[in-house]
Order: C-alpha cells, then structure tokens, then sequence
C-alpha cells in the first residue's frame, strides 16, 4: 500500500472531536487494535517525551491516552485507545497524520 493510498484509505476515519480557538488545535482519535504503550512508542518516535502513564508531550503539542475495552461481534474485545491532542495547530497536525500512518498499519 503506498503512502498515498494509506492517506486517502484515513479519510474515512473522522476524528471524534476537532476544534481550533486561536490558532490552538484540539483533536479526539479513537484507535483499536493498538496499546497505550505501543502509542505512546508512536508517539514519543514522533518528538513527544513520555510524563506520565497517559501523557506525552511534545513541541507545541500534548497528547493524553486513555484505554478501554470495546466488544466486537458476541465474544471478542478489543482494546481501544482514544488519543486527545491539544497544541499550535501547525505543529500539531502533521504529528497527528504520521501518528495515524503509523497506528493505521500496526494491526496488520
């Protein structure tokens, strides 16, 4: 899969939460099939720096993880992490596009 392809095949996937009040981004992503540890691994690849066992930060930016487990079909789960990020928008939001490049092939 090219990366042109990979970026077309994210725009199917609408954030949970977007909003942007004086050039500060704030962005809500829920992924499945991936750990908070191997997101925080994403993301601290990507320029962030671990604070704590649901934050890291970054240039610019911050990002908080939570966890849960969420059904699919009638026995299996999965864990499901939802990502929140806050920061200048212009920083924020290619770190955002490669953190989804990177989780949008990790389940495979």
């Amino acid at each position: 899969m090219t990366m042109e392809t990979r970026r077309a095949a994210l725009t199917a996937f609408p954030p949970v939460e977007r909003t942007i009040e004086d050039g500060t981004l704030r962005e809500t992503r829920r992924f499945r099939g991936l750990t908070r540890e191997q997101a925080i691994g994403y993301l601290t690849h990507l320029g962030g720096t671990r604070r704590d066992a649901h934050t890291v930060t970054g240039d610019g930016w911050e990002a908080t993880l939570t966890t849960r487990k969420v059904p699919v079909g009638p026995s299996y789960r999965l864990t499901e992490v939802t990502v929140t990020w806050s920061g200048e928008r212009a920083v924020l939001e290619p770190v955002i596009l490669h953190f989804r490049l990177k989780a949008f092939r990790a389940p495979g």
